[in-house]
């Protein structure tokens, strides 16, 4: 198909758990205690990387618990940064207050995206992916959310905030009988608009799915599945996501 040839962000190698370059785990702690002295970070669901599009240099996402966090309910700042691969010194960041919180719905992890994000001849953008899942076994809940950056001097630019790139939730009396919902958006480049920045074309395909006991046998029907395309446009330094397709707490 034409979108295959798109950048596919649900591929395995950006959806797989990613392989931290060999050191890079070792600087998870000392960029915590020198961008945040005293900071406790989330080490389990840190993430570093080596970055394919340049491999001098490396790119990290350091989750930092708030201080009155526990195990059912809290919130997460989040500090991505891109440092040199050789000597660990951190070339830019971006540091996000109350980036993420849980209660029913917990922080579950988040990868780094390093598909072929070439917005202009000179701007690469590289991702990270937050995913949260709900604790109901009866009401399941699963999403993941995408932010884009570019290197800007000194800083990281978000171009990309919270775009839910999959959904997943349903409904059912914990046997058979009930009925699950799926989205997923695969992001692709277009041409490049007035600023000069590629567009980004979004193709969404979406189902239900009801499961229901035919003779004592459990058996699911996909009733509904539908492709939808859209674009992206960027404008004032970002682009635009709707609403409707954004993360919130």
């Amino acid at each position: 198909m034409r979108y295959m040839k798109h950048i596919l962000l649900g591929v395995a190698a950006s959806l797989s758990p990613l392989l931290a370059h060999a050191g890079c785990e070792d600087n998870l702690q000392k960029w915590t205690q020198q961008l945040h002295p005293g900071r406790t970070l989330d080490a389990e669901h840190a993430a570093c990387k080596i970055w394919p599009a340049n491999e001098a240099l490396t790119i990290a996402a350091l989750p930092l618990p708030q201080k009155n966090n526990n195990d059912d309910e809290g919130t997460d700042d989040l500090e991505v940064l891109v440092a040199d691969t050789a000597s660990g010194t951190i070339i830019a960041h971006q540091f996000q207050k109350s980036a993420f919180s849980y209660d029913a719905v917990r922080f579950s992890g988040l990868t780094l995206d390093t598909a072929r994000y070439q917005l202009t001849p000179q701007n690469r953008a590289f991702g990270v992916r937050v995913t949260h899942e709900g604790s109901s076994r009866i009401n399941p809940f699963g999403q993941a959310a995408l932010n884009l950056y570019v290197i800007d001097g000194q800083s990281l630019r978000t171009v990309v905030d919270g775009l839910i790139v999959s959904d997943s939730g349903g409904e059912w009396d914990g046997n058979c009988a009930g009925t699950f919902n799926n989205t997923t958006r695969i992001l692709g480049l277009g041409p490049a608009g007035k600023e000069g920045y590629a567009a980004l074309k979004v193709t969404e395909l979406s189902s239900v799915t009801v499961n229901s006991v035919h003779h004592g046998d459990c058996k699911d029907d996909t009733k509904t599945e539908k492709r939808t395309n859209f674009t992206l446009e960027y404008k004032n330094g970002k682009y635009g996501v709707p609403k409707s397709m954004q993360y919130t707490d």
